[in-house]
């Protein structure tokens, strides 16, 4: 329940909230109550970041299912971005911090220095135009030119300049044949040019939720500070009791979520047509000792992928809080939008707790890897450096 309280603001404080919200449809008062929540949130984080084991930041970061995962495996998150409003809205209510909103905009050195880079990038094709031009004219190409006008060109730059010593992208599984396979390998030739060790996989999150959600994950350790030669494993040990559909079905559901006659007979007649034809579309009833089909972002439009049957009526599509179980959410993850757009987030989301796992392993590995490279130089840095220190007269204390 909202309190109401009465504050005064300075004519310069009051003049600069004034032309923030000019423009938009932010009243003044929700205005002074972001700006007080945020303020607080970052003393909080402040404190906070001092007992964490390592920092990180959270690009194209949706509704905050990464961050969520990175936090568990230790992590303190120092700077995040996400263009779409909604979801803003939603990453807001649930970690009290306003992501930046277009990461275009965005100078890289501007971005605090951090541990780990998390990023879930939009798939999208690379134009080879400019770099077949430059290659006809025996010119070098690298990354910028490949990856130009894309948002993983953002990824790329800020890797460059901020150096973090791991990396973690989620993806679409179908990024390894997007576009006849030409984005993966642009993508992998710009992380290898970038200098890091990079490692990639297809996980399913069926083990950790009632869903068939197939995801690629790249990893990379940062080679100018780690070496070449080192492995890294997605061996994850699943949970013993996978969970089902009934697992995650709410008891009470309103009736706005039943299908109406109408979009029910068109679903049955849609799927008639399809099976006709020897194609696999149509709707999915999902079973309650099963798992369910991939949700997606398109499920607001009539939730046909996953519907839950009901004795006596016609079946329903899933609630919001459904969906947010069905990723792995927990139930006090706050819902502060429209069911439409609630749908798109989770649709869009990750499953929580299997990106807990492969972050834990992240971390696991980037702490291993601390280790050896403090035991080879105790100095805590490159082996280059150390010999320069010695080589200047500098001196180094060495432990057995």
């Amino acid at each position: 329940m909202a309190k109401q309280i009465h504050i005064r603001l300075d004519d310069a404080v009051y003049d600069a909230i004034s032309q923030y919200i000019h423009g938009t449809n932010i009243s003044m008062q929700d205005a002074v109550s972001t700006a007080l929540m945020q303020f607080l949130m970052r003393k909080m984080r402040d404190s906070a970041s001092d007992a964490a084991a390592f920092t990180f930041i959270d690009l194209f970061a949706g509704i905050g299912g990464m961050r969520i995962a990175y936090e568990q495996a230790g992590g303190h998150c120092v700077y995040s971005n996400e263009w779409n409003k909604y979801s803003r809205q939603t990453y807001f209510a649930n970690f009290g911090e306003q992501p930046d909103d277009d990461i275009t905009e965005v100078e890289e050195n501007s971005i605090p220095d951090h541990d780990v880079l998390v990023a879930g990038f939009p798939c999208q094709p690379f134009s080879i135009a400019g770099v077949s031009k430059k290659q006809s004219l025996g010119r070098a190409t690298g990354f910028e030119d490949k990856t130009q006008g894309t948002l993983f060109f953002d990824v790329c730059r800020i890797l460059k300049a901020k150096r973090p010593k791991a990396f973690m992208l989620e993806n679409v599984k179908n990024l390894k044949s997007h576009d006849r396979g030409r984005t993966f390998k642009v993508i992998m030739d710009s992380l290898e040019e970038l200098d890091y060790e990079v490692f990639d996989a297809v996980l399913d999150g069926q083990s950790y939720v009632p869903q068939h959600r197939e995801r690629i994950l790249l990893v990379g350790f940062d080679r100018k500070r780690y070496g070449r030669g080192f492995t890294f494993s997605f061996n994850i040990t699943h949970p013993e009791i996978k969970p089902v559909m009934k697992d995650i079905l709410e008891t009470d559901v309103d009736a706005k979520y039943t299908l109406t006659d109408k979009l029910w007979s068109y679903l049955q007649n849609y799927a008639a047509k399809h099976r006709a034809a020897g194609n696999g579309f149509g709707y999915g009833l999902a079973v309650p000792n099963g798992i369910s089909r991939t949700l997606s972002a398109r499920y607001y439009k009539d939730g046909s992928e996953i519907l839950i049957e009901q004795e006596g009526k016609n079946p329903r599509r899933l609630t919001p809080r459904e969906c947010a179980r069905l990723q792995g959410f927990s139930d006090d993850f706050v819902i502060p939008v429209s069911d439409t757009q609630a749908y798109k987030q989770f649709g869009n989301s990750v499953v929580v707790p299997l990106m807990t796992d492969v972050a834990q392993l992240v971390v696991d590995k980037m702490k291993e890897l601390d280790f050896e490279k403090e035991k080879e130089h105790p100095c805590n840095k490159t082996a280059a450096t150390c010999s320069d220190d010695v080589a200047t007269g500098k001196k180094v204390v060495v432990t057995a």
